[in-house]
């Protein structure tokens, strides 16, 4: 490790060191998707292994990490410890178990993981079935007349990656059966594509994070939007992804994710009252921020370390503690 790399690390121990001895100790949650082994052509922006092994070092000499589980369990009871953080990754990635744990484990350091089950075992998120179907055709031009987009060249990896950028929002907020239909249109324009199988974890890695000592979280069945959905098919999205990860560890889940994770436009008052009544300790959102004495212990904010350099995204973490509340839902 550079001299450069150990001072900020120090800086950064000893300024979250003195502010929470100044205030009521804050806790940061970090959010992450996946940990590419090497770079995606498609998107060089997202976290690669060496990155993760940076950002993991410099949280183990600068903070003091644990599961959100246990975060909270502290926080509530007043003694959450100086300088305390949580990782936590979205969704079941399969490198989440290949990539990130290895990583974790050298570094002695725990996560915790929220999983939509309904992508065990070979499923695909929606997302990652228009990147893989754009990425992977053999056309030179696809017709999206039927998105509103009109016919788009996808000869060059630039044009491919703007076309995701713009088909990805047209489906997001759709009825999952709705979504399906647009995602067969998009898979017959493109001339049905071999898709991966492979990208989301199977049954067996969730059982391995488990016994590594991570925690695992409740992230709905099938990724829906919870705010689109009517309050049957959000309370079983809910229960019922949680269920599932029960009977697959063999151990509670407490901590829920909102799906998206952004207040009013993802979820709403009624899906937090949900996770409310069904049992969870808390849940986190999207937005972005950190948690302080008076944050809802059901709308707990999150922040990502988008910054390839340690110094910055240090530096955006630190802004967030002086930073206003974040956006909830009332």
């Amino acid at each position: 490790m550079s001299l450069g790399a150990r001072l900020i690390e120090r800086g950064a121990r000893a300024y979250f060191g003195v502010a929470d001895r100044v205030a009521a100790p804050k806790l940061s949650i970090l959010i992450f998707h996946r940990v590419h082994a090497v770079p995606d052509p498609l998107f060089p922006e997202e976290m690669t292994a060496p990155r993760f092994d940076a950002i993991c070092r410099s949280l183990k000499a600068a903070f003091q990490v644990m599961t959100l589980g246990h975060a909270l369990q502290r926080w509530q009871a007043g003694a959450l410890p100086p300088r305390s953080l949580v990782i936590t990754f979205d969704d079941g990635y399969a490198d989440n178990a290949e990539v990130a744990l290895p990583i974790l484990q050298q570094h002695g350091l725990p996560a915790t993981f929220f999983v939509a089950t309904g992508f065990l075992n070979g499923g695909r998120m929606f997302n990652d079935t228009v990147i893989e179907c754009v990425r992977s055709t053999s056309c030179e031009e696809l017709d999206l007349d039927g998105f509103a987009l009109g016919r788009r060249e996808v000869r060059s990896l630039s044009q491919r990656r703007s076309v995701i950028d713009d088909l990805l929002p047209k489906l997001k907020h759709l009825q999952l059966k709705e979504r399906q239909t647009a995602l067969a249109s998009l898979l017959e324009r493109a001339k049905q594509p071999s898709l991966p199988a492979d990208l989301m974890m199977r049954s067996a890695q969730v059982q391995a994070l488990h016994g590594a000592g991570m925690e695992i979280g409740g992230h709905t069945v099938n990724h829906p939007i919870l705010h689109v959905l009517c309050d049957a098919d959000a309370e079983w999205e809910i229960a019922q992804g949680r269920q599932q990860l029960e009977s697959l560890v063999q151990a509670p889940v407490a901590c829920f994710a909102y799906p998206n994770g952004r207040p009013t436009k993802d979820y709403g008052a009624r899906d937090v009252a949900l996770v409310r009544r069904l049992g969870f300790l808390g849940a986190v959102s999207t937005a972005t921020g950190v948690v302080k004495a008076d944050a809802d212990p059901f709308q707990l904010p999150r922040f990502t370390p988008w910054d390839a350099g340690t110094s910055r995204w240090l530096a955006r973490l630190a802004m967030m503690r002086v930073r206003s509340a974040p956006a909830t839902v009332a």
